[in-house]
């Protein structure tokens, strides 16, 4: 009898094992899917350099109206890079500065929202699509969101949330409108970045990507740039080895709405 209930046991853990075991199978990918979103393109500031230089395909998301923003579009665009535009959105807190020239502000009227979106998109030739810069302020008015997307849409861009507040509506109006849209994931760096604080965020998207498959990251170029591409450029061995690709934001474009964005992007 007690023999019996030993076989019994063993065969109940076994069952368990094997049950787990599939549902890993099941749950994780062998070939995962990253795109890195760098942002903040326009000007000769930290780390710009260093990434045309590099084989890294990255998508380019390029402030308009900047003094490099076509000329860097079209360098993008001749290395094969995906090129996007970095929309400037009013947050609720920060500097007007931060937003460069003719942002889209809360106090414009539908017709000059739609005027800036248009030059915009004429400043940044080569663009698929369009995200968020800052935009805390903006994102959840719909009526403003509704004017942006309208003009995407009759430029065929697709959209990337940013992910800078939790009450966006752009998923919703992107659906209704029928863009082509998905959500940040995840961020690689802040202003305080160090390349190893960089480095483990790409080994955690990595992790991500294994389990669910595809994962939109956003980096940056400026004061912290150069240390955003050693962080990622130290990363990619470890893509390589665990079979996780860089892809152009437009391959995904399914991803899942982050419901806490990092508290950093949100203003």
């Amino acid at each position: 009898m007690y023999v019996r209930r030993i076989l019994s046991c063993f065969c109940c853990l076994l069952f368990i094992v094997t049950s787990f075991e599939e549902v890993i199978a099941q749950t994780s990918y062998e070939d995962g899917k990253v795109a890195i979103i760098i942002d903040d393109f326009g000007g000769y500031t930290g780390g710009v350099t260093n990434f045309f230089d590099s084989d890294i395909p990255i998508t380019v998301a390029i402030m308009p109206f900047l003094d490099a923003s076509s000329e860097q579009a079209n360098i993008a665009h001749e290395k094969g890079l995906e090129v996007m535009i970095h929309l400037p959105l009013e947050p609720k807190k920060g500097k007007r500065s931060w937003l460069g020239p003719l942002p889209i502000t809360s106090e414009l009227e539908t017709a000059e929202v739609k005027r800036r979106v248009k030059k915009a998109i004429e400043s940044v030739p080569h663009a698929k699509g369009l995200n968020n810069h800052m935009g805390s302020k903006i994102v959840g008015n719909e009526r403003i969101v509704r004017a942006i997307l309208e003009v995407a849409k009759e430029h065929d861009l697709y959209i990337v949330d940013s992910g800078t507040s939790g009450d966006s509506v752009i998923p919703k109006i992107a659906k209704e409108l029928d863009i082509p849209f998905s959500v940040r994931d995840w961020f690689l760096d802040d202003t305080h970045s160090s390349r190893d604080h960089v480095y483990k965020q790409m080994l955690h998207v990595c992790e991500l990507a294994k389990n669910n498959g595809e994962v939109i990251a956003i980096g940056h170029v400026g004061v912290k740039g150069i240390d955003t591409f050693n962080g990622i450029s130290d990363a990619l061995a470890h893509f390589e080895k665990n079979n996780v690709s860089i892809v152009p934001a437009s391959h995904l474009l399914k991803t899942k709405i982050e419901k806490k964005p990092d508290s950093f992007w949100q203003e």
